[in-house]
């Protein structure tokens, strides 16, 4: 039976625009505090624009949510589930606030996010306090399940489309083809600070070791980096890496979303236009894997992670070498970076 102390679940992600309208205020709302170009934004604005305005993230997480609720009820845990967003509607305050009104106590909340960083973890339970002062006084407390990187059903789901996008590969590029593991770039100054990378190359290695990739067929690369140039950030980038390979390689190439659950708008645009139209160049058969999404293994992991918490005695699974990942965060936990004062305009 579901432990008493919990009478909601909470799913908080990102979001995403869903129409052309909703752009330009989805994206300040992204970048409000940050010191990035009015420019560069409406630049980043035409990649949603290429896609009228829709971003996948919001439609996949209702998927993701139904598909969840069904396989608690199935298993006997029939608690309320919420939604909310950081950036877009369903916003997490609405949320909260309805929550609240609902008369919830005490939620366990699951992030979209499978690692650790400031951006996927201390931020978002950041936006959890501020949804709940918002709220006011009676709003529900909220626990956050652990990251789950290194959880056999994660590696499993990925592992599924890695194994389906070589298929797709043609039969002579299948042979020695090359994964590229792709996630979002983080500064320095962050990725210092928290496991990011670390967690990430273990994802990367026991995919691969899953799928009996040799150590030189597969790399973790990263995408869609902002900020100002001369602010180092994670790399090398994943065009980067692709033209390092030779031109007609006789291999395929594989990219693996690994740092994405769902097709964010830089999934679509950096690696379904940018990363393939350089491939096609160079003639370089390419292939991109899918998201973890409502796979089937996914989906029986966020259950099991949520019934982790709320049913007694179940296991706390994960493989390789860190074991499960801590409940409670540690105070020091994924700090936020240290801003920098803006410096004169590049020449």
């Amino acid at each position: 039976m579901p432990d008493a102390s919990y009478d909601a679940i909470l799913f908080v992600s990102f979001g995403g625009p869903e129409g052309r309208d909703d752009v330009l205020p989805f994206l300040e709302n992204v970048l409000r505090g940050r010191n990035v170009p009015r420019e560069r934004m409406l630049a980043v604005a035409e990649h949603y624009y290429h896609f009228d305005g829709v971003s996948p993230i919001n439609q996949q997480n209702r998927e993701l949510i139904a598909a969840v609720t069904t396989r608690l009820r199935e298993r006997g845990v029939m608690l309320p589930v919420y939604w909310g967003n950081r950036n877009w509607h369903p916003l997490l305050s609405d949320c909260m606030t309805q929550m609240t009104a609902d008369g919830i106590q005490h939620a366990i909340a699951f992030v979209t996010a499978s690692v650790s960083s400031y951006s996927s973890c201390r931020q978002y339970r950041q936006n959890v306090a501020d949804a709940r002062q918002t709220a006011g006084a009676a709003a529900p407390t909220v626990d956050k399940i652990r990251v789950f990187y290194n959880h056999p059903d994660f590696i499993a789901a990925n592992s599924d489309r890695v194994r389906d996008a070589i298929a797709r590969l043609p039969k002579s590029a299948q042979d020695g083809c090359q994964v590229f593991f792709t996630a979002h770039s983080i500064p320095y100054s962050m990725a210092n600070a928290c496991p990011y990378e670390q967690q990430l190359r273990e994802s990367c290695r026991l995919v691969a070791e899953d799928l009996g990739l040799t150590a030189d067929q597969w790399q973790l690369v990263y995408q869609s980096r902002s900020g100002r140039p001369e602010d180092p950030w994670l790399e090398p980038d994943v065009l980067d890496a692709l033209r390092a390979l030779p031109e007609n390689s006789p291999s395929g190439v594989v990219l693996v979303p690994i740092g994405f659950l769902s097709d964010h708008m830089e999934v679509m645009y950096d690696l379904d236009i940018e990363a393939a139209d350089l491939c096609a160049e160079r003639h370089i058969p390419m292939q991109r894997a899918g998201t973890v999404g409502t796979h089937p293994r996914f989906v029986e992991m966020v259950c099991k992670l949520i019934e982790e918490r709320v049913v007694p005695g179940m296991p706390r699974e994960a493989i390789g070498t860190f074991g499960p990942n801590w409940d409670v965060c540690p105070e020091n936990c994924c700090p936020a970076p240290m801003m920098r004062r803006p410096g004169p305009p590049s020449p």
